[in-house]
C-alpha cells in the first residue's frame, strides 16, 4: 500500500493491513443482513434494513423514514418530535461513521440514515403537512440528494475533498440537501 493510500485508508479509520482501529472484522462493499445485525451502529445507518435495498438504496430509506416519521408523528407531539429529529443527528454521525469504517468505504450507499435524519427534518419544519406537499418534498428532497447540484455538490465535494471525513461528512451534505428543499418549497408557497 502506497503513502497516499494508507494515508486516506488511516483517515478512513482503517489500518495498512485492513483491520479497523477496533480489531472488528469488516465486510468489504455491499452489507448484509449478518452485518446488518451485527452492530447497533449498522442496524441505525443502514436505516432498520432499507439501505440493504440492491435497488436505489438512499430513495428506500428515504421512504422508510417518511413512513417511520408519520409512525412517531402519531405517538409524539410535534415538540417532543422535534426534539427526537435533533437528537438523531449526532446518532446518525456515529453510526455512519462505525459503518463506513467497518465496511472500509467512505460514504457507502448502503448508508441511509444520512437520509432518514434529513428528510426527518424536513418533515418536521413542514408540520403539519398534508401528503401532496410531504410528496412534493419527498421527490424534491430525492433529486437534490441525488443529483447534488450547487450547495449540496459542494457540502458533498468538500467531505470527498479531504474536509469532514467521516460520518459527519457523509450526513451533512444530506442535512445541505434537506435545508435546499425546504428553501425552494418556501419559495414555490411565496410565489404561487
Amino acid at each position: 500500500m502506497g503513502r497516499a493510500a494508507a494515508a486516506a485508508a488511516g483517515a478512513a479509520g482503517m489500518t495498512a493491513t485492513g483491520a479497523n482501529p477496533d480489531g472488528e472484522a469488516q465486510v468489504p462493499g455491499r452489507p448484509t443482513v449478518r452485518f446488518l445485525l451485527a452492530h447497533p451502529a449498522h442496524f441505525i445507518a443502514l436505516g432498520c434494513g432499507s439501505g440493504l435495498s440492491p435497488v436505489a438504496p438512499g430513495t428506500v430509506g428515504t421512504l422508510w423514514a417518511w413512513l417511520a416519521f408519520l409512525v412517531l408523528q402519531a405517538w409524539l407531539p410535534p415538540a417532543l418530535l422535534g426534539w427526537v429529529v435533533l437528537a438523531t443527528v449526532p446518532l446518525a454521525w456515529w453510526a455512519a461513521t462505525v459503518t463506513a469504517r467497518h465496511l472500509r468505504v467512505l460514504d457507502p450507499g448502503a448508508i441511509v440514515v444520512d437520509e432518514v435524519v434529513a428528510f426527518w427534518a424536513v418533515l418536521w419544519v413542514l408540520l403539519p403537512a398534508g401528503w401532496g406537499t410531504q410528496l412534493a418534498a419527498f421527490a424534491l428532497f430525492r433529486v437534490l440528494d441525488g443529483a447534488k447540484p450547487g450547495p449540496v455538490g459542494w457540502a458533498d465535494r468538500r467531505f470527498h475533498g479531504g474536509g469532514w471525513r467521516g460520518g459527519w461528512g457523509i450526513v451533512f451534505d444530506d442535512l445541505v440537501a434537506a435545508f435546499c428543499t425546504l428553501l425552494l418549497l418556501a419559495l414555490w408557497r411565496l410565489f404561487t
